[in-house]
């Protein structure tokens, strides 16, 4: 009896993988900008870029939000990132400061916890041109603050990206979010 084994190796294993949220998720928009959610994921599935401008007279903060697991809703169940996961990489132009959020998810692990204060850090405006910046987690505080509680990778339910003082014209664009999942 001959029996013939086939193992298909690569460089990456499955707790290896990334995505880039930018490409594989649907994303949502609260507050005064121009883009509606139809307009945000109909620009992401034709160029690769969230955009995002505030109104005229802008009143409110403006955020776009986008779930770990994929979600038709801006609510999703939390994803539980592998412990070798360590910082979220973003490559984005913005007129202004932008928070991140990162939301974790409810007790129930069924949804985001909504309200309240989340883990968050800063994107500096780059006005000009897009950067590329990898945020570790550990960078992720509650209120943003130095010894802020901080983010729990294995309850990660979305980020949100906000800006709280928009002014007339303020943008962000977004060509990826990659995380290790």
């Amino acid at each position: 009896i001959t029996a013939v084994f086939i193992l298909n190796f690569t460089s990456e294993s499955i707790s290896e993988k990334e995505i880039n949220l930018v490409k594989s998720n649907t994303w949502f928009i609260a507050g005064p900008a121009i883009e509606s959610h139809e307009i945000i994921n109909l620009t992401r599935l034709k160029t690769g870029i969230i955009k995002v401008t505030a109104k005229d007279s802008p009143v409110g903060e403006i955020e776009l939000n986008v779930t770990i697991t994929p979600s038709e809703s801006n609510d999703g169940v939390p994803q539980h990132l592998p412990d070798d996961s360590k910082h979220v990489t973003i490559t984005y132009k913005s007129s202004h400061l932008i928070k991140i959020q990162a939301r974790e998810g409810n007790e129930e692990g069924t949804g985001c916890i909504h309200g309240g204060s989340h883990p968050r850090t800063d994107l500096l405006p780059s006005p000009k041109k897009f950067t590329t910046i990898k945020i570790p987690w550990s960078q992720f505080k509650k209120d943003g603050l130095i010894n802020g509680a901080p983010l729990d990778i294995h309850n990660l339910c979305k980020f949100n990206f906000v800006n709280y003082n928009p002014v007339a014209g303020a943008f962000l664009e977004i060509k990826s979010v990659i995380v290790k999942i």
